[in-house]
């Protein structure tokens, strides 16, 4: 491709955005921003998504069909499932205007996901056992109300992913079919440039399985994860599912001391508070009221410092869902307004789930249970009964402990490239969708979902590999093979030899972009290849002579090599 011809050139300025990813992109002419969270991709741009996604579909095709959903859905699909109200990032569509309304004013959902559409579809045409195991997959756009669009690509509005869903007859063909998915992933992300850095991290299995989710996550300085990996086991845990076990809290104090409430209207963070009462923030102790699906009233704390994990604390209160506690009900429960509520003299009728960190203290702090006071001096066995069972219901630190092998966490920053979860029979009995066994009994369906962000993965990857001048692609995903400058361009005899190298590459099937302007300074071109991160760069110019100028985006050193060389370099 000839750069005068592009669409979508290097801008000498743009302003610096909140990402790597989204500065370099919008710079280098990859992509331009419409609104918040929403892109074109430009001709470079779609040539890298291009090669991501058909990368992601070559490996997707050994172990699934592809098929190509639509992105909206009628709204009974999701009221089936019970999703309609609940899952909080749908969008949906609606005639914009009178006169699109008369013609039809039904609403859509717009599709951040395919489960209620994969599933009816399944059940048309696979029944019988002797079809099953099977695998659907798509790559298609989606869309999420994100609250806070940032990081370029990394989290929008709309946005590319590939998602896999498949069908089983029994549990055990399901985690058979799971394990060889990890495999296959592993594949993809080992092409695309990321394998030796992307590893395979525990999550959230959802509200309706106490199983492991499994995250793909490609460790990066800049990601916005967070992982726990304990050596000894070799497992990384997302922040979300981290066990954990807090360090030892020092004390001081030798003896018990008298408990006393303590007035402090409107303090209630606890570094504000620890400050206020002169205490370390680890003997503060923060209680949340919250409400479960089956009517419940909840009373969970940690340690000062620490936050309450909702996942783990649902799995140990064994319901299905839970949410905070309305103002009104922590007035009930506590007798005072929210921010003061503690672990003492609770109602019975209210359920209190204690953390592990919040033991092996003396003389700790806790809402007072009255609007404004806090109790200071706070100790088990005098004050309050021990609790029967310490819980691990804290969102995990660093400086944690594993509480099985007791060794410390290694903690890594990283961005999840893709993840796959187990569905099990959650949306085919939504939709009463059975197989027919060959004893003629229906049963029940099992089902897997796998997902991969291609759109994602394109500002992944700027975000890990790049330096102060731009971009350096790994060759499998860069736009072109090859960026060559043509540099002395109104020099007739170095055009003619630029464009016969040109030729010579396109010839060959080599993927090429000539920097063919010439009005624009060598300082200018050097630059925009840079920036545009093609892996190797090729000059001809009056100072190479009849030789060529070759060198790697990642290397700093050039070399001069005739054409034919340069060929079986390639």
């Amino acid at each position: 491709m000839l750069y005068s011809r592009l669409f979508g050139k290097t801008k000498k300025s743009t302003k610096t955005y909140d990402s790597v990813n989204a500065t370099y992109l919008q710079k280098g002419g990859f992509i331009d921003q419409v609104m918040a969270g929403t892109y074109t991709y430009l001709t470079l741009g779609l040539r890298v998504l291009n090669k991501i996604e058909q990368i992601i579909r070559e490996e997707m095709n050994t172990i699934g069909n592809e098929i190509l959903m639509p992105s909206i859905t009628p709204i009974a699909n999701w009221e089936k499932t019970g999703r309609f109200k609940t899952v909080d990032v749908l969008m949906k569509t609606t005639p914009a205007n009178i006169f699109a309304k008369a013609k039809n004013d039904t609403e859509y959902v717009l599709n951040p996901t395919h489960e209620e559409v994969v599933t009816p579809l399944a059940q048309k045409f696979i029944l019988s056992y002797k079809d099953f195991p099977f695998a659907l997959y798509h790559i298609q756009t989606k869309f999420r109300n994100e609250p806070r669009v940032k990081s370029g690509l990394l989290r929008g509005r709309e946005f590319r992913m590939k998602d896999l869903y498949s069908f089983h007859t029994s549990d055990q063909d399901l985690k058979k079919y799971y394990e060889k998915s990890k495999e296959v992933y592993m594949r993809v992300f080992e092409r695309l440039g990321i394998g030796k850095d992307t590893v395979i991290a525990l999550a959230s299995g959802g509200s309706f399985t106490d199983d492991y989710s499994h995250e793909f996550q490609t460790l990066c300085e800049t990601g916005e994860d967070t992982l726990f990996y304990e050596k000894k086991s070799n497992i990384y845990y997302n922040k979300e599912v981290a066990p954990s076990q807090a360090p030892a809290v020092k004390n001081p104090d030798k003896e018990k001391l008298p408990r006393k409430d303590v007035e402090g209207k409107g303090i209630i963070g606890v570094e504000e508070l620890a400050e206020f009462l002169k205490i370390p923030v680890e003997k503060t102790t923060k209680t949340l009221i919250f409400e479960t699906d089956d009517n419940r009233v909840i009373a969970a704390a940690v340690r000062g410092g620490y936050d309450i994990n909702e996942d783990k604390l649902r799995k140990a209160v064994k319901c299905k869902a839970l949410k905070l506690a309305s103002a009104e009900t922590v007035k009930k429960v506590t007798g005072a307004e929210v921010g003061y509520a503690g672990i003492l003299n609770l109602p019975k009728e209210v359920e209190v789930y204690i953390d592990e960190s919040v033991g092996g203290r003396l003389n700790f702090e806790t809402g007072a249970n009255l609007s404004h006071f806090h109790s200071i001096n706070v100790n088990f066995d005098r004050d309050l009964p021990a609790p029967g069972k310490f819980y691990d219901i804290k969102v995990a630190k660093e400086g944690d402990f594993d509480p099985k092998t007791k060794e410390k966490y290694q903690v890594f920053r990283a961005s999840e490239v893709g993840n796959i979860f187990p569905l099990y029979t959650k949306f085919t009995e939504a939709f009463d969708y059975k197989f027919i066994d060959q004893d003629g009994k229906e049963k029940p369906i099992y089902m897997g979902c796998y997902g991969i962000g291609p759109s994602r993965i394109m500002g992944i990857i700027v975000e890990k590999y790049h330096d102060a001048k731009g971009i350096v692609w790994p060759a499998t995903v860069a736009p072109f093979q090859i960026h060559l400058i043509g540099l002395d361009m109104k020099d007739r005899t170095i055009s003619s030899k630029a464009h016969k190298v040109y030729k010579v590459l396109k010839e060959n099937n080599i993927e090429v972009l000539f920097d063919d302007r010439e009005e624009a300074s060598a300082g200018e071109k050097f630059a925009d290849a840079d920036l545009i991160g093609i892996p190797i760069r090729l000059v001809v110019s009056k100072r190479t002579g009849d030789q060529i100028e070759y060198k790697q985006r990642t290397e700093k050193q050039t070399r001069l090599l005739s054409l034919d060389a340069i060929m079986k370099n390639l």
